[in-house]
């Protein structure tokens, strides 16, 4: 990485060359012209790449996800005066100007991997809390099958390193074809989210949401995927804010626990980071020869299968799949057997009893069943547990994903797998 030594870089445009030369660097555009332009420092610098007593990189950066919702809540989830009655000016604070709220009557997101996954969980939020139609575009291809234009619509792009190529690719077209039609209704809005705001996509977007996630080593995703879903969920809850608080100001009770539950998310992520590190120590021999995997999920919890899925497929080499639990018999059905283990996200809430029932189903297929649930949830359907804490259904997608980023971490690592540098995968693919 850069920032093991130096943290100053000069940054080039598209068609610009540097020449390096005994007296130093020179910079030239494309036709040939000196360019003069002041170094930046590279922020995030002050972390030191060093495992201290961890295995593998990713791990540590597992067991550094209380700290990074932590540092992510102080700023952006102030608490109310003992006393006082919640206020909308105090629920979510996001460092964002008050037009990315005012003018968006539809959100576009657009993803890719593991923040595609998170972008789904954070659709279904914006939709619920703040009842703004929300839809999930890969940004791979949206810049081939673009939306057909239309007034007032946030186009959000979420990505980790914003080097990507085919992301920069897909806004850079979009705000060429919002800027050419001459109604100001029609005027890009744009925002970003993402761990590296210095990156490229920065010079074409001002609105911002940093996740603050620091730096990350591991190639698979664990705590940036955690700051991104943070992100999402800090800014449903601030257009919920401006769309849902009404003329009073006051917001309704469920925003107020939602924000109060994202600040307890630290302490309960503590304690089942360490639970289910060992668990998922002890879980990983009987796995190590698993070929196939299949994670079903329901609900606002049903990215959580596929991005599950993902790191089996990314750190264990295990071809694994997620799908929707209601979708099993639909055609996945007919892969299970002994060979095929079933993880099966089970919550209390409005789904839980059709997730059962698909468990019955995979159950009768003599599939080992293995369970993201609650300690007492229906124990005698599943064989294998992964317990997680109670907390709302809308918060649980922030704590299902553990056991599965540990489990694959370990099953890996049991495997002599190279659970950091996984085989054929980069942190940033530049080319489409």
């Amino acid at each position: 990485m850069l920032a093991e030594f130096t943290r100053t870089i000069l940054r080039l445009e598209d068609g610009e060359v540097a020449q390096l030369t005994p007296l130093g660097l020179e910079l030239y555009d494309a036709a040939g012209d000196p360019v003069q332009r002041t170094p930046t420092l590279l922020s995030g610098t002050e972390h030191v790449a060093d495992k201290h007593s961890f295995r593998h990189f990713m791990l540590k950066e597992i067991h550094e996800l209380p700290e990074t919702v932590a540092l992510w809540a102080a700023p952006h989830l102030p608490e109310s005066e003992p006393g006082a009655a919640p206020h909308a000016g105090s629920l979510v604070a996001l460092p964002l100007d008050e037009s990315v709220y005012e003018g968006a009557e539809r959100i576009e997101i657009l993803a890719r991997s593991t923040r595609r996954h998170a972008a789904q969980v954070g659709a279904s939020l914006l939709e619920q809390l703040a009842g703004i139609p929300t839809s999930v575009f890969y940004a791979s291809e949206f810049r081939y099958a673009p939306l057909p234009l239309s007034t007032n619509r946030l186009t959000l792009v979420v990505t980790q390193s914003g080097e990507t190529a085919d992301t920069p690719g897909a806004l850079a077209m979009e705000q060429d074809r919002r800027g050419a039609v001459a109604n100001p209704a029609y005027a890009p809005q744009l925002l970003w989210i993402t761990n590296w705001p210095e990156s490229s996509l920065g010079r074409l977007v001002h609105q911002i949401l940093n996740t603050g996630a620091g730096i990350e080593l591991g190639v698979a995703a664990t705590k940036t995927f955690l700051g991104h879903l943070l992100a999402l969920y800090g800014l449903a809850l601030a257009f919920a804010k401006h769309h849902g608080g009404g003329a009073t100001g006051h917001v309704p009770e469920q925003l107020c626990q939602l924000a109060a539950g994202l600040r307890a998310l630290p302490e309960q992520l503590r304690v089942l980071v360490d639970d289910h590190d060992l668990r998922s120590e002890q879980l990983a021999h009987l796995f190590a020869d698993m070929q196939d995997g299949i994670c079903l999920g329901r609900g606002i919890n049903y990215p959580i299968a596929p991005e599950g899925a993902l790191k089996l497929k990314e750190i264990s080499y295990i071809h694994a799949e997620g799908y929707s639990a209601g979708e099993m018999k639909h055609g996945p059905i007919a892969l299970l057997d002994a060979r095929v283990p079933v993880v099966s996200i089970a919550v209390p809430g409005t789904v839980l009893d059709k997730v059962l029932s698909n468990a019955q189903e995979a159950k009768a297929r003599d599939a080992q069943l293995i369970r993201v649930a609650l300690e007492c949830a229906d124990a005698e359907v599943f064989g294998t547990l992964l317990p997680v804490p109670v907390v709302d259904e809308s918060l649980s997608p922030l704590l299902k994903v553990i056991p599965m980023q540990l489990l694959s971490s370990h099953i890996a690592a049991h495997r002599s797998l190279g659970v950091d540098q996984p085989r054929n995968l980069a942190k940033s693919v530049t080319l489409e």
